[in-house]
């Protein structure tokens, strides 16, 4: 009996998205987890596809053959594929944006066609114009032209109807191809042509006020990445582009190593590990979980410094040791250097590593020595969850309670749901880990579905740091820092003096924060988003954060005119200079965005800070988590406040989180440590709370406080976004689907308890020129629930007054509206 194959295709549209079913000739060992080409819709256009499934079909009259098999082996194992469906369904996204997830960007295929004139074809007679003309056209070459040379050189359509129809009659032939992606295995590099040295040297060129300011920084530099200059020079690619062309400047190619670590051996033994009574326990308890046979999750609540990474290392080697694989996911790349080092100590090069630092070559070939059994570890952030590992023992979530977690594109998906699907599926073992857990795993600990085990105490010698609440409204107005207390900068001073180390956090880039007229109060802002722009005194620009929109600092306000503009709100680079001159011995390390630009430049900074080559680290939330320096005895806190407030439910648990890790940082070993948190609240009780690192008395607190509003874990919360350029069309859409949602809703799910909030303007109501609507639902996010999301989705979809306007659903949204 012939057999089919259930396909799903990419860019098919959410009406259209769906499994189709395809035949498979006669001897194309097509499987499930391949990806083919298809003829897809009326043209019988080419697209990819993923096979979702075989099955045996005896009608197969009307059904369409599968064009070519893209792969000899299958990419996708059964587990993965069945996240295909779940992402589908779960997430609100298609079928293919699943499919792109689950794979590594860098093992894209793409298809090519060309076109040559058959040749046994004879002369064209009484042919329309437009046919002769690309039989004349082919005849003048001796080779096959590619579709897209052949269209632009007489201006056809992809779609036209006279290429269609010599292809058909058999007097062009059309041939296709399936070639792999070029990867980025190279950095791209700029310099300035043989014989320039200075902007004097270009004389037969006109140079714009950009590309002057291209040259200039050439003309100091030598040479430098294109991200680099893009960024210093305040400029876009375009701009480079235009230079290279007028030959101005050069481009060229530095070959980057390939593998992102070196192959290493493993130097220490992991059962060697000197584990306490607690760690023992739970190493115990969390073996006996693993070996259970069934699903298991758990977390692994401890006090920052309590040894949580031991414990996990001691069970992994206890799961290599029966054949089992284990996922250990982090939650930012800034994390994964002092992880990386500790796994390569103990397990060598069984250890891959996944995250977005990576090229695209390096991602693949990690991903394909993860698939054929060169590695048993896979460590990464969010999307190693995805690794293809044959046999899962555990999955671990260190830090477990991080935004970063949540894709905020599509699908967006929660690591902590695939864990726990991909758990199950391989009757493997979910550890969540974390000295502040998220209220929701708490809470499930709690009502037991999971087994909570808890550290109490630090490791060894080390005790809790103590923490110090400073009150900045009584800080002097002539203080010499207006962004250091100078209790704050006493304790800096006393530990140089011990050569000991210190870290700031202060979560905001750049040097001013807001510039603003003094006479009319014009805030610069940018004119794609409704922010203010930050001032960045690395490349003199002012910066949107949100779009990339740069712009040069106005000498008068071009709304009134006035020369006096205040330049107020300090970032870390602010921070940096007031360092620098208040104390200019000390030996001072920013990590922020601006300065982890360049690849492996996490590492490089941690490992040179670790050695002793800096006395300071002033950075935002990327040096707050997960970073163990023994010699880090003070650590900071500056404007406490700004993380308190956020408009989403979220935002005390954030900030409790954010606070009692970055004070964790300090007196990791047997120096004693101390914090000091700045703020103008000091009353708040989230800071108390963090100052005493007492996260149960906070848990409590904000529990309740979510029972009596409604959140979160007594509902679930679904979000759905509107945005296009017109803002009452964005406004006019929310509205039309909350009526239709509530019109289902009332007719056929009366039974399903929901609750929607707005719709109403997002908190930041522009971004990239797009406005932005949302609503939220409160409900349970069962399976007529989704039906009832789908439904209305696909609705939304088919008004063809809706086309300006994106929609996406959010499963797990935190913005209390």
């Amino acid at each position: 009996m012939p057999q089919t194959a259930q396909i799903v295709v990419e860019n098919a549209t959410i009406h259209f998205d769906k499994p189709y079913s395809y035949l498979i000739p006669e001897g194309m060992p097509v499987r499930p987890g391949c990806r083919v080409t298809v003829p897809f819709g009326a043209g019988n256009r080419t697209r990819f596809g993923m096979v979702l499934a075989l099955s045996e079909s005896g009608d197969i009259s009307r059904l369409k053959p599968v064009a070519s098999l893209v792969d000899a082996r299958p990419l996708l194992s059964p587990d993965l594929l069945s996240l295909v469906e779940w992402l589908h369904e779960h997430t609100f996204c298609g079928y293919y944006d699943a499919v792109r997830t689950l794979l590594p960007p860098g093992i894209g295929v793409e298809l090519k066609y060309t076109y040559e004139r058959a040749k046994d074809a004879g002369p064209p007679e009484d042919l329309p114009p437009e046919q002769q003309q690309i039989l004349e056209y082919l005849n003048g070459r001796g080779k096959p032209v590619r579709e897209e040379t052949l269209l632009a050189a007489l201006g056809l359509d992809a779609e036209s109807p006279s290429l269609r129809a010599l292809c058909e009659a058999g007097a062009v032939i059309k041939s296709q191809e399936v070639r792999q992606r070029v990867l980025d295995e190279k950095l791209v590099m700029v310099r300035l042509a043989d014989g320039i040295t200075e902007l004097g040297d270009i004389t037969d060129v006109k140079i714009t006020a950009k590309q002057k300011a291209v040259v200039e920084l050439l003309a100091q530099a030598g040479q430098a990445t294109l991200k680099e200059v893009c960024y210093f020079a305040g400029v876009g690619k375009t701009v480079v582009d235009r230079l290279e062309k007028a030959g101005v400047t050069h481009y060229f190619t530095r070959e980057v190593y390939r593998s992102p670590y070196e192959v290493r051996t493993a130097r220490e033994d992991a059962s060697a590990l000197s584990l306490s009574d607690e760690q023992q326990a739970a190493y115990r308890t969390l073996c006996e979980l693993a070996d259970s046979g069934k699903p298991q999750a758990a977390l692994l609540y401890g006090v920052t410094g309590s040894g949580k990474t031991e414990v996990f290392l001691r069970t992994i080697q206890h799961l290599l040791g029966s054949g089992r694989g284990v996922i250990v996911m982090v939650p930012e790349i800034s994390l994964t250097p002092q992880m990386i080092e500790r796994f390569h100590r103990y397990f060598g090069d069984r250890v891959a590593v996944l995250h977005s630092g990576l090229t695209m070559g390096e991602r693949m070939d990690e991903w394909k020595r993860i698939r054929d059994g060169g590695a048993q570890i896979v460590v990464g952030t969010r999307s190693a969850v995805f690794a293809p590992l044959a046999r899962i023992g555990m999955i671990v979530m260190d830090e477990e309670q991080e935004a970063t977690y949540k894709s905020e594109m599509s699908p967006r998906y929660h690591a902590r749901d695939v864990a726990r699907v991909r758990a199950a599926s391989h009757n493997a073992l979910l550890l969540l880990a974390s000295a502040t857990p998220s209220v929701e795993s708490f809470y499930r600990a709690k009502q037991g579905r999971y087994h909570l085990i808890q550290l109490k105490n630090r490791f060894g010698a080390a005790k809790l740091p103590d923490v110090t609440i400073l009150d900045m409204s009584t800080q002097a107005l002539n203080a010499a820092s207006g962004s250091l207390s100078a209790e704050l900068i006493g304790q800096l001073r006393q530990n140089l003096e011990n050569s000991e180390q210190s870290i700031l956090l202060l979560n905001r880039r750049g040097y001013n924060t807001l510039v603003k007229c003094s006479i009319c109060s014009a805030v610069a802002g940018c004119p794609n988003c409704s922010v203010a722009l930050t001032y960045h005194t690395a490349n003199g620009l002012l910066m949107c954060h949100y779009c990339g929109y740069t712009a040069r600092p106005d000498e008068t306000c071009p709304t009134c005119g006035s020369k006096f503009r205040r330049f107020s709100g300090a970032g870390t680079q602010k921070v940096e200079e007031e360092l620098r001159e208040l104390l200019p011995q000390a030996r001072v390390l920013r990590m922020d965005m601006d300065t982890t630009m360049a690849r492996f430049s996490h590492e490089k900074h941690f490992a040179d800070f670790s050695a002793g080559k800096y006395d300071i680290i002033i950075g935002t939330q990327m040096v707050a988590k997960g970073l163990d320096f023994p010699n880090v005895t003070l650590v900071g806190v500056l404007s406490a406040d700004s993380s308190l407030y956020a408009q989403d439910y979220c935002s005390f648990e954030r900030a409790f989180s954010l606070f009692t890790q970055v004070v964790g940082r300090s007196g990791r070993s047997d120096k004693a440590g101390r914090a000091y948190i700045q703020t103008f609240t000091p009353e708040n009780p989230v800071i108390a709370l963090a100052a005493m690192q007492d996260y149960d008395s906070f848990y409590e607190s904000e529990i309740e406080n979510r029972r009596i509003h409604l959140y979160p874990p007594f509902c679930d919360m679904v979000g759905i976004g509107f945005s296009g350029i017109d803002r009452a069309e964005v406004q006019a859409a929310s509205r039309q689907f909350l009526a239709q949602f509530a019109a289902f809703a009332s007719a056929e799910y009366s039974d399903l308890p929901l609750r929607v909030l707005g719709p109403c303007e997002s908190a930041i109501p522009r971004i990239s020129g797009k406005y932005r609507w949302r609503m939220a639902v409160k409900c349970t996010f069962g399976a007529r629930t989704r039906e009832l999301l789908w439904r209305t989705v696909r609705w939304y979809h088919a008004q063809s007054r809706n086309r300006p306007v994106s929609l996406y659903v959010d499963p797990r949204y935190e913005s209390s509206i």
